[in-house]
Formats: structure tokens, C-alpha cells, sequence
């Protein structure tokens, strides 16, 4: 009998454990959440004032310092949503072929990132197409004025490209894109 008891106590013991540790190590971002929501269907029953005033004060007894860890996350997490800069990867890489002498001797692969102001990421994407048909046209003529040839990882050769991508984006996006990241670059001779 006690032969079929101790895995079922094993099994008990070790999903206790598992549940206190999922407990303590759950992110502080899951409790502003519950908040947020229960702000939103406060406010769209037509309880807004009377949802803010209870969560303005605390109610007698309450843990505060919960209540004041829970208001410092949702400050923290407006100041990175607003200051902070958001980067914005490409869907795919753009290849460039290096031609000389009308044959193509290489190939280069670049992807890239965009640094934009908070709140641009889905803009971006809209307007990938027109991104993408811009920096295309640089990355052709960098190719065509010999900046793939050689030594093309050095720092300056890359310094121009970047400011030129920088241009393009900044005419199709606007001023919101800060700069633009290469993240990955590979030339394939042939």
C-alpha cells in the first residue's frame, strides 16, 4: 500500500513546489495588467470616477507595499513606452549583387534594423514597401560607386552607408527614425 503512496506524495510535493515558485517568479508586469483591465471595464460601465478614487486610495488594511510596487511598474512602464526607442527589424534581408565589368562577382546580404521613437513600429511596417524600394536604391548605388568592394566593413565605408539609409528612411518616415542598424552583413564571392 505505502508502494502506490509515495509517488502520488511525490507528485503532490513536487506541484506544490512548482505552483510556489511559478507564484514567486511571476513577472510584476502580470498584476499592472489585471489593473489596467479592471480600470478599462470600470471606465466603460460608466464607473470611471468611482474605479479611480478606489484605486487612488488605499482601502484600510490593504498591503501597501503592493499597491506602491504595482504604481511604480506602470511609471517605469510608461517612461520606456514614451522615451525610450524602439527597433524595428525588416521582415527580410536585402541582397545586392556587386557587378564589375557587366558580371556579377559578388553578392552582399544585409539586414537591417530601425531605432524610431516609441510608437512608430506599426507605421513602419505599413510603409515597408516604399522603406524597402528606398533603401534598395541606396544599397545599389553604395554597390555601383565600389563601396562592397575591398575592405567594405570599415568603419567610415560603413558610417556612409548608414547616413544614407538614414536619409531614406527619414524621407518616406519621417524624423521619427533616429537611425538605421545593420545588424547582419555577409558578401558571397563568386
Amino acid at each position: 500500500m505505502i508502494r502506490k503512496l509515495i509517488p502520488v506524495l511525490l507528485g503532490l510535493i513536487g506541484l506544490g513546489i512548482g505552483l510556489g515558485a511559478g507564484l514567486f517568479l511571476r513577472p510584476a508586469g502580470h498584476e499592472v495588467a489585471k489593473a489596467e483591465g479592471a480600470e478599462a471595464s470600470a471606465a466603460e460601465s460608466g464607473h470611471g470616477a468611482e474605479a479611480d478614487e478606489e484605486h487612488a486610495a488605499p482601502k484600510e488594511g490593504a498591503d501597501h507595499a503592493t499597491t506602491e510596487h504595482v504604481g511604480a511598474t506602470e511609471t517605469e512602464q510608461s517612461e520606456t513606452s514614451e522615451a525610450g526607442p524602439e527597433y524595428i527589424k525588416l521582415s527580410n534581408q536585402f541582397v545586392i549583387p556587386v557587378v564589375e565589368k557587366g558580371k556579377v562577382v559578388s553578392m552582399v546580404i544585409i539586414a537591417l534594423t530601425l531605432e524610431a521613437g516609441g510608437g512608430t513600429g506599426e507605421e513602419i511596417y505599413a510603409r515597408e514597401p516604399k522603406l524597402r524600394d528606398g533603401f534598395l536604391q541606396v544599397l545599389f548605388d553604395h554597390a555601383n560607386s565600389g563601396g562592397f568592394n575591398g575592405s567594405f566593413t570599415d568603419g567610415a565605408n560603413l558610417v556612409l552607408l548608414r547616413r544614407a539609409l538614414l536619409e531614406s528612411a527619414q524621407t518616406v518616415i519621417g524624423p521619427n527614425v533616429t537611425d538605421v542598424l545593420i545588424s547582419d552583413i555577409a558578401r558571397q564571392d563568386s
